[in-house]
């Protein structure tokens, strides 16, 4: 493979994953992804780039933070395209983390309708299913979505 090929501008990686460039250089500034620098110092990518951003994206897509992805990714050496095996570690890893927030999604959309527990006060409801405020000792933020 020529040069070129093999090493892709960030242009280039924009196009083919349809991630802009600033959030590629955010990613490459975070760690997640590395780019090597020409004697003019515009970034080259090296085509395992294009499978670390469709991990990355993957993930993002599913709510999964992206300290998540830099733990995983953290694991894979640089300038290797993840493998599948990689990629099977990884899914295993996450699967728990998806399954813990599938459960909390399935409760706020069940709870929907009334309170989640914030302990806001704002609703006349509130005052029912949260008396005296009583929930602001249990802690801050919807405090009955993770029991």
């Amino acid at each position: 493979m020529s040069e070129k090929k093999m090493h892709l501008t960030v242009g280039d990686v924009a196009r083919r994953t349809g991630i802009a460039v600033s959030a590629i250089h955010f990613y490459e500034r975070k760690g997640l992804i590395v780019a090597d620098r020409t004697g003019g110092n515009q970034r080259r990518y090296g085509r395992d780039v294009l499978r670390r951003l469709a991990l990355i994206r993957a993930a993002q897509e599913v709510g999964l933070p992206l300290s998540d992805v830099a733990d995983a990714l953290a694991g894979l050496p640089q300038k290797r395209t993840p493998t599948p095996e990689d990629w099977r570690q990884i899914a295993s890893i996450w699967a728990e983390k998806l399954d813990a927030r599938i459960r909390i999604l399935q409760r706020l959309r069940h709870d929907l309708d009334g309170c989640i527990g914030c302990g806001c006060l704002s609703l006349q409801r509130c005052q029912l299913v949260n008396p005296a405020d009583r929930l602001a000792e249990e802690g801050t933020g919807a405090v009955t979505l993770a029991r």
